[in-house]
């Protein structure tokens, strides 16, 4: 390492310590617990609904609603379920294909698979981190058509490209409306993967409200948790009402007998989980807050540096799940994530481009350059919300 990325990576385990206050173990993102959680947790336990009714869970789903502006909101056992139930509705099935970007959660294509469809790579942007909507409308002007069966095939590979899933990276909105416009023109599905970015605005709606149905998630490291969790959106009121059928085992309402009018899934999120949640949702705007601080106290120091801290994207309001910088080359990349693990401050790269791993490896793929060279430089910083609350931006 020479002597100017070791001051460097040193400044950089510098910042994050004095913003956090602690020569202990800095985590990625630790869940904090700052509001009404063990109240409503031992009322749910008084209550003897600990499992998928009770009213936490209704007023889980209902807090969603009123935030993000849905129409409607299914609570779900974890994010993945809440994917696999939204490609289900939006008529993914067997030998479908599914684009979605190859900068992903493997969790994503993993959805797709489960629907015994196929991922279909194609490029993201620099600036959002999300899927190109110029990269998906050509590799469709070079590659797809619509027949007469109103569908949009593939032409190389004999397939129906039936839905689109975009993930909204760390928090940051992707060009959500113009991927909208494009999967309209080429009738295909909108599926937004919103698992990182509740409270995360593009030009002022929520992400997640721009296609047929959307994905949350709560997971311990996203910017609220349940524990494990997901939330599935939409403002169509014939697929909520299928979409909490189907993930609760496709039973019938009856008194006492147990009638199950199709396979189904016991995708349902447990009560206990969701009083856990409903008192994240009350803090929910404070850690936005905070999170944004966290952001710009970020900025202030590599504004000092010559290396690329990235913000929210243009017309966007980004919920800064996950802050994160741009080294110079793999190389340097991964001599800071060395040096800074070493020494207690966790960061950590993007993950490995799906179309590199070996269950996605013969999807077929556009080609790939902005996810290649983000991938070989992204860094992700602590981003916890401080234990402390609101503090310095400068930290001066």
């Amino acid at each position: 390492m020479t002597r100017d990325l070791e001051h460097f990576a040193q400044g950089l385990v510098d910042r994050v310590r004095a913003r956090y206050a602690t020569d202990d173990f800095i985590p990625l993102h630790a869940p904090h617990f700052a509001g009404r959680e063990r109240e409503y947790l031992l009322e749910a336990i008084d209550s003897g609904f600990v499992s998928s009714v009770g009213r936490h869970v209704d007023a889980f789903e209902a807090a969603l609603r009123t935030f993000t502006g849905a129409g409607f909101a299914v609570a779900t056992v974890n994010g993945t379920a809440a994917l696999h139930t939204a490609l289900l509705l939006a008529g993914v099935g067997p030998d479908d294909e599914v684009v979605t970007q190859s900068i992903t959660f493997v969790a994503t294509c993993n959805a797709i698979r489960y629907c015994n469809a196929n991922p279909l790579f194609v490029d993201i942007d620099r600036e959002t981190l999300g899927l190109s909507p110029e990269s998906l409308a050509a590799f469709l002007d070079e590659h797809a058509e619509i027949r007469d069966d109103g569908s949009c095939w593939n032409r190389d590979t004999g397939r129906v490209i039936r839905a689109c899933v975009p993930m909204h990276t760390c928090g940051h909105p992707a060009r959500i409306e113009r991927i909208a416009e494009v999967c309209a023109d080429w009738n295909i599905a909108l599926v937004e993967d919103a698992a990182e970015s509740l409270g995360s605005f593009y030009r002022g709606r929520h992400t997640g409200l721009f296609g047929k149905i959307a994905a949350l998630s709560f997971n311990g490291n996203k910017i609220i948790t349940t524990g494990g969790g997901g939330m599935i959106l939409t403002d169509d009121e014939a697929l909520a009402r299928r979409a909490k059928h189907l993930t609760t085992t496709a039973k019938q309402p009856h008194p006492y007998l147990f009638i199950h009018d199709e396979v189904g899934f016991n995708y349902r999120l447990p009560a206990l989980n969701a009083a856990l949640g409903c008192a994240q949702m009350e803090v929910l705007p404070d850690y936005l807050i905070q999170k944004r601080l966290l952001a710009q106290y970020y900025a202030v120091w590599f504004h000092r540096t010559d290396r690329v801290f990235l913000h929210e994207p243009a017309e966007a309001t980004s919920n800064f799940w996950l802050n994160a910088f741009l080294a110079q080359d793999r190389e340097e990349r991964d001599r800071v994530l060395e040096y800074t693990n070493v020494r207690g401050v966790m960061t950590r790269p993007l993950w490995n481009p799906m179309h590199t791993l070996a269950p996605f490896r013969d999807c077929p793929r556009a080609e790939l350059p902005n996810s290649e060279w983000i991938e070989a430089r992204l860094v992700k910083l602590p981003s916890s919300v401080p234990p402390d609350g609101l503090g310095p931006v400068s930290g001066r």
